[in-house]
């Protein structure tokens, strides 16, 4: 690779900043470019955390940390290592919907992204080619931001979605960020906000569906699929109608992933299995309601259901341990407007002798008495006192897992459903939750975080060199989280904290492996699995560079 000095300073993947050698300096012919001090990665991470910790607020923290990905990568990612869990959601989940709410009016750099539109499909493959400048790209997060979080449709804003996930997967588990890319595909945008927009980056023109958008996803995935043989390709906030289409399209085909609809329930069902290992009961005696039946709670309810076969249910009884209710109350089979994803688990209204009077959770919640309660419906507040205390009257430990985010969109706070129940609830929130003191016990809150899972299952699929991500890879990573809980341990949580991510990821990414070469999904033979993980694994320090510079300019 051959560039000018300037290049090689505004090239994040290998500007080393303050941190070029005197040596580095007078070879790459930097002298004068830089201040004359030389610095240690160490200190320059020391520098710019006081720096992040002077800012005012989250959002300004983000749009700093922004500044150093868009310069350093190893700085920012030696300096998200070290506070993993104070950055996390800083860099990701909550702030991320303002950045991506402003994404227009703040933009400054596109951040190595590619953007492809359906109003020129012709130059998808020069584009993709351009963004990864000759690099090895193993990993692809792509979104249409159609259902970005809880806030819906950005177009392309959304792209941040990409930027934020692949980050998350280099800090937690040591995906090298020079073989990654962010890909939105704008096949336009029905939010009137950004339409009226003068500043929107985006194609000006209601959303494309049909035959033409399946054209450019099959488009997209065909061309990603030739110019990056060894591709993991994780889909990332598309729409409820258009997500689980394109992953059964597929997921036989290629090794792919949609984060929404399996990594939200790989996490849950770590969740619950380590919920079980508190109570030491079983799962497949457990009721499971689902409140909110979209991409994201059908979803973790099919991961659940799997679960339950794996264990050895008959998949007719199975169905029976699962409820599903929506904006129209309990989903019954006789609905018009049930989506694939939602049929399997619709009831017979025969079950019911007071059917008609299902229109709400607590109507429910009195009929079946869960034993778990998960809450995907962006419905603030709607796990009320009476409905938790219903539950508790039928259960021992009520299992109760509010995941809606951001925070304004929770179904219940931790605190709440515990101080409701006595201490005997098992909380999972969405977003990170403080410990919660009752009757002298601190009670741990498990966040049910994709970021536990989905960045080692990447890990291990790519160093696996899996063809496929099966459904025994996910239980795998399901499992490997969920044995990590100390049942002995008063309050403890039913998920470990965000705060060991990284340990965690490595977890998650070796039980991933040896599951895919047990599958015999592997394309290369690996000979030592922990070695093939661990060779996967980059890390943020500077190294000799393979650069050739022309001075002259």
């Amino acid at each position: 690779m051959t560039m000018t000095p300037e290049q090689l300073l505004h090239n994040p993947f290998l500007n080393k900043g303050t941190a070029f050698t005197a040596e580095e300096r007078k070879a790459y012919g930097l002298e004068g470019l830089l201040p004359p001090a030389v610095q240690t990665l160490d200190q320059q991470v020391k520098q710019a955390y006081a720096q992040y910790q002077s800012k005012v607020d989250d959002l300004q923290k983000r749009m700093f940390l922004m500044e150093i990905f868009n310069t350093n990568h190893v700085l920012f990612y030696k300096l998200f290592s070290e506070h993993i869990a104070e950055f996390m959601p800083v860099v990701y989940d909550p702030t991320i919907a303002d950045t991506i709410e402003n994404y227009s009016a703040l933009f400054v750099e596109p951040q190595n992204a590619t953007y492809l539109s359906i109003d020129d499909p012709d130059s998808m493959e020069a584009a993709l080619k351009h963004s990864a400048a000759g690099r090895d790209i193993r990993l692809i997060v792509v979104t249409d931001a159609e259902g970005i979080l809880g806030i819906g449709d950005w177009g392309t804003q959304g792209v941040d979605i990409a930027v934020g996930k692949l980050m998350v997967y280099t800090a937690a588990a040591g995906i090298d960020p020079s073989q990654v890319l962010p890909v939105v595909l704008d096949a336009g945008t029905n939010n009137k906000e950004l339409l009226d927009d003068d500043l929107y980056l985006g194609n000006r023109h209601e959303r494309i569906y049909g035959a033409q958008y399946d054209a450019f996803v099959d488009q997209f995935v065909e061309t990603a699929e030739k110019l990056f043989p060894k591709l993991y390709l994780h889909f990332e906030d598309f729409g409820r109608s258009n997500a689980a289409n394109i992953l059964n399209r597929y997921k036989d085909k290629i090794t792919t992933f949609n984060d929404d609809i399996q990594g939200t329930g790989i996490i849950v069902l770590a969740g619950l299995l380590g919920a079980m290992n508190i109570t030491k009961q079983n799962m497949t005696d457990q009721t499971y309601l689902s409140f909110g039946a979209g991409t994201a709670g059908a979803g973790i309810t099919s991961r659940i259901y799997e679960e339950f076969i794996q264990e050895g249910m008959d998949p007719e009884e199975a169905k029976k341990h699962f409820y599903m209710v929506d904006k129209q109350g309990l989903l019954f089979d006789d609905m018009t407007d049930l989506t694939p994803e939602q049929k399997p688990f619709a009831r017979k209204r025969s079950e019911f002798a007071n059917a008609d009077e299902l229109t709400n959770l607590e109507a429910v919640v009195k009929a079946i008495h869960p034993t778990i309660l998960v809450g995907t419906s962006t419905q603030p507040g709607s796990f009320t006192e009476s409905i938790v205390k219903e539950m508790a009257a039928h259960t021992e430990r009520p299992i109760i897992f509010p995941l809606s985010n951001p925070t304004k969109l929770a179904e219940a706070k931790a605190e709440d459903l515990l101080t409701w129940t006595d201490g005997k609830a098992l909380v999972a929130t969405g977003i990170p939750a403080a410990p919660v003191e009752l009757n002298g016990v601190t009670y741990e809150i498990g966040q049910a975080n994709n970021a536990l899972v989905y960045p080692g299952l990447g890990l291990g699929t790519i160093a696996s060199t899996a063809s496929l991500l099966s459904d025994s890879m996910i239980s795998a990573a399901a499992h490997s989280l969920g044995g990590i809980v100390d049942p002995s341990q008063p309050g403890a949580a039913v998920l470990p904290p965000v705060t060991k991510l990284d340990a965690f990821s490595q977890t998650v990414a070796l039980a991933v492996a040896k599951q895919a070469i047990a599958d015999g999904l592997n394309k290369d033979n690996i000979a030592n699995v922990e070695q093939a993980v661990a060779d996967m694994k980059w890390v943020p320090e500077y190294k000799d560079l393979d650069v050739t510079v022309d001075k002259e300019g």
